[in-house]
């Protein structure tokens, strides 16, 4: 199916690795003129190169948007874009005790107002040109929140909210905001987590073994693996196209059921 990305110039923020990277090669391969952004030049550059090497378009905006400066950067850089995806963040196994105030602050800083920050300054120009796609990543810890990692289930919640109230600001400018929220997705480093602790949850075996026996304890739902990065991009991908021009405010799940709801 071509989603006729051709032309268009879309920024996905933390995009040197994992869903970011994948969710920058599919924009590619669907036509698009994609722009990976990250902290580190190096890593930034060899996803560039990798996608220009299959035949894609990709610059790099090197910044941290964690910070109004980097951010800055980022956007001029970057200049003006038809699509932002806003994948950049962070993630930590912090319990309530070892989750103090300033990793609450600083893990909002990061997950929930580098997306702010970025909103701010590239979306006026989509209201302007009359076209553009906001996609927020977000999760379904962000519905269905652990006991643990309090201060990262908040800011996915404060994604999706965002989101929501984006869509409504942008009403009738022909720009739509919208949520992808993914499941648990084997990257490389849930893969090197779930090998971790494997031995003292009782998982053995091949990785596959393994890889349903953690889907079924840890996360469990009703395809019985984790998500592929690959998955995640096809679903932006979708939302970054014309098909998807009557979708608005929208969370698309994409997490093997495991959120039960269903709304």
């Amino acid at each position: 199916m071509d989603l006729n990305l051709q032309g268009r110039r879309a920024l996905v923020t933390g995009s040197t690795a994992g869903l970011g990277a994948a969710i920058a090669r599919l924009l590619a391969e669907e036509g698009a003129d994609v722009i990976v952004n990250g902290r580190d030049a190096g890593r930034a550059k060899a996803v560039a190169d990798s996608i220009r090497t299959d035949g894609g378009s990709a610059t790099v905006a090197v910044g941290d948007l964690g910070t109004d400066e980097g951010a800055d950067a980022v956007a001029r850089a970057a200049g003006p874009v038809d699509i932002l995806v806003n994948n950049a963040g962070v993630y930590d196994h912090l319990s309530w005790p070892e989750a103090t105030p300033d990793v609450w602050a600083e893990n909002y800083n990061v997950n929930v107002l580098s997306a702010v920050r970025m909103i701010r300054r590239l979306v006026p120009g989509m209201r302007e040109r009359g076209w553009g796609r906001v996609v927020q990543i977000g999760g379904g810890l962000a519905s269905q929140p652990m006991d643990t990692q309090p201060h990262y289930n908040a800011g996915l919640a404060a994604r999706h909210n965002l989101a929501v109230s984006l869509a409504r600001e942008l009403k009738e400018t022909g720009v739509t905001s919208n949520v992808v929220s993914p499941g648990a997705i084997l990257v490389d480093s849930v893969q090197d987590l779930v090998t971790r602790v494997a031995p003292a949850r009782g998982w053995s075996g091949t990785w596959e073994e393994i890889e349903r026996a953690a889907s079924r304890d840890w996360v469990p739902n009703d395809v019985g693996r984790f998500g592929r990065p690959a998955e995640i991009a096809g679903a932006v991908a979708y939302l970054c196209s014309g098909y998807a021009d009557y979708v608005s405010g929208a969370t698309i799940r994409v997490d093997g059921g495991t959120v039960r709801s269903a709304f």
